[in-house]
């Protein structure tokens, strides 16, 4: 979605810059609100009369005819104004398109696999390819990527991406036709080794980068500076995210098997790469060891139970959410650090304490001899909200409850999902219906799958199948959504955005042979 035309030249030269210089502070997504109780508040919300009935608009020319047919003035006038403020979304199969109306609630009326079927995106427009900083290589691996919270609500859709060369790229991702030329990129070298995660503060004005350094960098986008570098663990640093409550603060996660939380207003030493050196506000060791084991070396063990992901829950202020690379077992930690007053550098301040456990660990319910670990998380959001989801090392994603984090048997899976690797990520649509997942192996696949019906009682009695789409080269790892679209990193170098596309998709279902060329789309198998 481009931005609307202005007369101000930060806003004339937006497309054109090699810098986000329009990345307007904006608030975090908020849930849909509740539906009224009261049938007559929910009559007073439309127009006069009767409440309309649900009708599906086809493409076709037979049903257009007959409905143009019996419309009289009055009902063409209204549904005129209803199509100025209703919101459509695409839905479709293999054999004819419709368009279903999305309620006034923001909330589809039936299933919407169909419309992560028709996701498509072209071969030309929509592939970014990450140049290589060095010489004698002409492309790098992109690791990790995020859009800014601007993009998942419709502005401007710009992307950072993470290679393994520790230099960011950042993308606009705005559709475009075939034959117009890539907006210029910016590109940031902010370490010198390779990024595993990238994150956007709250307000889209700062960018912070975990590396395999065993080091976080905190960049401003807009300067290129260095402003922080976050030094505390003793092996990569696997994951970072940012507080949404608290703008200052932020926590990663490393191999070490640390969780550390920063304070970015901290002052530190003055550091050879730019910016201060930062040391860690509070300090978790061996977040996911053995309670008689944490905190004390562990002795004759090569490998500590690393952490791969952290994530906020919406709920609490002072919750953090880890995952580790030993097993499926959650950990919800309070953050809250109580002080009597005494704000002495010589207090030393006591490990925050393990709120909630999972009970239960979802990897070994599904025929698994032994415990698997998780390697991505991703937070309901919506009508998923309460939810957490986990991509586990057994190849299936798994779903949490809060704020216990017991499991449900409610999994997700795909016949060709392998997420045995250190660098596929799992990412959460802003409208809380869809869920991705990068994969493994030399498909170049990413599946999509529809988490609707996720808090429903009657989705524990299956296990979800998903939906492929296939158009890269080697592992798709990292992924991330904005507002109709979605964007995905791979081993070959290159980036891709995906958006639901019903009539292309037609086009495509229907002469496989030309539009290959210049189009991939979903993986048309029978599940």
């Amino acid at each position: 979605m481009l931005p609307s035309p202005s007369s101000s030249p930060r806003a004339v030269f937006d497309n054109c810059t090699n810098l986000p210089i329009s990345l307007a502070p904006v608030n975090p997504p908020k849930f849909l609100p509740t539906p009224p109780r009261d049938k007559a508040a929910k009559r007073s919300a439309h127009q006069d009369g009767p409440l309309p009935k649900r009708v599906k608009l086809s493409f076709d020319d037979e049903s257009s005819e007959g409905s143009n047919s019996d419309s009289d003035a009055k009902s063409e006038n209204t549904s005129t104004n209803r199509r100025k403020t209703q919101k459509y979304s695409l839905y479709g199969t293999n054999s004819r398109s419709i368009m279903v109306p999305i309620n006034r609630y923001g909330y589809f009326p039936q299933p919407t696999r169909p419309i992560l079927q028709s996701f498509v995106s072209s071969n030309k427009s929509d592939v970014f390819r990450c140049q290589s900083t060095d010489i004698n290589t002409y492309l790098t691996l992109p690791y990790a990527c995020s859009y800014t919270h601007g993009a998942k609500q419709g502005h401007l859709p710009i992307l950072a991406v993470a290679t393994e060369q520790g230099s960011i790229h950042l993308l606009n991702t705005s559709q475009r036709r075939d034959w117009d030329v890539e907006p210029q990129r910016a590109v940031i070298q902010a370490h010198n080794n390779g990024i595993f995660d990238i994150k956007w503060n709250n307000d889209d004005t700062l960018l912070a980068t975990c590396s395999g350094d065993q080091s976080t960098h905190i960049t401003c986008p807009i300067t290129t500076t260095p402003l922080h570098a976050l030094r505390g663990h003793t092996s990569t640093v696997k994951c970072v995210a940012w507080d949404p409550c608290h703008h200052s603060l932020l926590s990663s996660g490393g191999r070490d098997g640390n969780i550390y939380i920063w304070d970015i207003r901290m002052a530190g030493e003055q550091g050879d790469d730019g910016g201060p050196v930062l040391s860690p506000a509070i300090s978790i060791i061996g977040a996911h060891e053995a309670p008689k084991a944490r905190g004390r070396p562990r002795k004759g063990v090569p490998t500590p139970r690393g952490i791969t992901n952290l994530l906020y829950p919406d709920a609490d202020p002072y919750g953090l959410i880890s995952s580790g690379s030993f097993d499926g077992i959650l950990r919800y930690w309070d953050l809250r650090q109580p002080t009597n007053g005494r704000t002495s550098k010589t207090v030393k301040t006591k490990a925050p304490p393990v709120l909630y456990s999972s009970p239960i660990d979802p990897t070994t319910l599904h025929g698994s001899r032994r415990s698997r670990g998780i390697i991505a998380l991703a937070g309901g959001i919506g009508p998923t909200a309460g939810l957490v989801f986990g991509l586990g090392a057994d190849s299936r994603i798994h779903t949490y409850t809060l704020p216990s984090l017991a499991a449900k048997t409610t999994s997700y899976m795909h016949k060709n999902l392998q997420g045995n690797s250190f660098y596929v990520g799992l990412s959460m649509s802003p409208c809380g219906y869809w869920l991705a997942s990068g994969g493994t192996g030399a498909l170049g696949s990413n599946f999509l799958f529809d988490v609707s019906s996720a808090t429903s009682s009657l989705s524990a009695t299956r296990n979800q199948m998903g939906v492929e789409l296939r158009g890269q080269i080697g592992e798709v790892g990292a992924l991330d959504w904005a507002e109709n679209s979605l964007a995905t990193c791979a081993d070959d170098g290159t980036v891709r955005v995906w958006r639901p596309d019903i009539e292309r998709y037609k086009s495509c279902m229907e002469q496989p042979d030309e539009k290959r060329w210049d189009w991939s789309w979903t993986v048309d198998d029978v599940e």
